[in-house]
């Protein structure tokens, strides 16, 4: 990457600060862009799901990593959990989504609370062998009352697809039959999936982040504090393809000490450390054992650092310098926090990064862990939280003591409670999966560039000012 003006300026820049400019490409089209990363961890897209527990769980690691993506699973959630999700993840298929079930004595009301974990909305009423006599939908509970038997509101004798079917195909039968949603059954019929028009489609577009046995890929985050070697040897034993060891400084001797802990383990995975924002921070963490290093303090949505305390740096810059300095040691960066448009995921890839943190930008989807809440205008919406916050300390700090929870809340850094809405056009992890690559894949074709090391090496960037910004936004409304 070089700058217009051939040299960097003065002062550090924020992803709204700087602009691609188009080069000449011989790209002709998005799709022949290949967006794998190449940091070891697996993936087929740069994104990786941020270890915060209002964002990633179960249902987000696996929609992520079908699609290509990683998720991280948080370090405050007790281990055994962690080996279960984990466990549920690998077991989940490459290309059909998980159902939800309902027994055809279930309510309305049972239904209604499990329709909102999935994107598409739609629920699957089996007998006694496992397979589906009806198919369940909020129109088909709307207006009635709660204690109302599926059974009496379930579409009868839905089509169903073959476990063997092709995505393609797939996608014809559903799309000649006008449906948009059906379950997937094997030979003998039992429900083992389910599959909607746009996830066959999908399926043609993206590929799946899969282990060496085939299966989809997850990683686990462990602190700084405690047994470190104890809890990465756990997690590697349930199969955790990636260990991330976190903290908000990672620029610390814990961290150093973490590392030397973890990597005397020869865990075979890759370990990923951080969060710095300085070329020395990621020179220090790979020499005490990390593959990669998290880049970013500060810039999350949920996250009040630089406000509380001033220390923080804009990150645009400091994906820039660090992964320059991870380049120049044969080690990668993830930039961790303030992308809030596709052109930041791009951004952010163009400046060196070889995988993009996303948090809070995903809270606000089907998949997110959390109940799904109304507010008094009729919007969907998920609660968020900083993993700094008071209420993410004190689920962190359950097993002290009251004395010790009341001292720890006193310095939290984060934002409690906060409502991230889901988009009416787009509001499944997926939809927004759609929206990001469409953005990265068309920033490559304009830059030249059919793989991400291209897009780093052949991206021309310069500076604008704030109304320079403002001017390449669309309007909402009329002149």
């Amino acid at each position: 990457m070089r700058f217009v003006n051939e040299s960097s300026p003065g002062y550090d820049l924020t992803y709204n600060d700087v602009f691609m400019v188009p080069r000449r490409s011989d790209v002709a089209s998005r799709y022949d862009v290949d967006l794998a990363s190449h940091d070891g961890t697996g993936t087929t897209l740069p994104l990786v799901v941020a270890n915060m527990t209002a964002v990633s769980g179960r249902r987000m690691a696996e929609t992520i990593a079908r699609r290509g993506g990683l998720a991280v699973i948080p370090q405050d959630i007790p281990l055994p959990v962690v080996h279960e999700v984990i466990d549920w993840v690998k077991q989940r298929h490459l290309v059909f989504d998980t159902p939800i079930t309902l027994q055809p004595t279930m309510t309305v009301g049972d239904a209604m609370a499990l329709l909102p974990k999935r994107a598409h909305r739609a629920a699957f009423v089996v007998d006694e062998q496992g397979r589906p006599v009806g198919v369940v939908t909020e129109e088909d509970c709307s207006g009635v009352d709660r204690f109302t038997q599926v059974s009496q509101v379930m579409s009868a004798n839905p089509l169903t697809l073959p476990d063997t079917v092709d995505p393609r195909e797939a996608f014809d039968r559903l799309d000649q039959a006008r449906r948009r949603v059906a379950p997937v059954v094997d030979p003998d019929g039992r429900l083992v999936g389910v599959l909607t028009r746009l996830a066959a489609l999908r399926a043609t577009l993206y590929t799946p982040a899969v282990d060496d046995a085939g299966r989809l890929r997850v990683a686990a985050a462990i602190g700084v504090n405690g047994d470190v070697a104890a809890k990465a040897a756990g997690l590697v034993d349930a199969g955790a393809d990636t260990l991330v060891v976190d903290t908000a400084h990672g620029h610390q001797h814990r961290m150093l000490d973490a590392l030397k802990a973890v990597r005397s383990l020869d865990p075979g995975v890759p370990v990923v450390a951080g969060n710095v924002v300085s070329a020395e921070g990621v020179r220090e963490l790979v020499g005490a054992g990390a593959d990669i290093v998290k880049v970013g303090v500060g810039p999350g949505a949920m996250c009040t650092t630089r406000m509380m305390t001033g220390v923080g740096r804009p990150q645009f810059s400091a994906v820039l310098e660090c992964a320059e300095a991870a380049r120049e040691i044969g080690a990668h960066v993830w930039a961790d926090g303030g992308v809030r448009y596709p052109r930041d995921v791009a951004l952010a890839l163009a400046a060196g990064a070889s995988q993009v943190m996303i948090g809070s930008w995903f809270a606000g989807t089907h998949e997110s862990p959390g109940d799904l809440h109304v507010d008094a205008d009729g919007r969907a919406y998920k609660e968020s939280f900083g993993m700094a916050s008071a209420r993410a300390v004190a689920n962190r700090t359950s097993a002290d003591t009251s004395f010790d929870r009341a001292r720890k809340g006193l310095y939290e850094e984060g934002i409690s409670s906060s409502r991230m809405f889901l988009e009416k056009d787009r509001p499944g992890v997926e939809d927004l999966i759609d929206q990001i690559c469409a953005g990265v894949r068309s920033a490559c074709t304009y830059a030249g560039a059919r793989t991400l090391e291209e897009l780093h090496d052949k991206a021309w960037v310069g500076i604008q000012s704030a109304a320079g910004f403002h001017e390449g936004r669309p309007l909402p409304t009329g002149w």
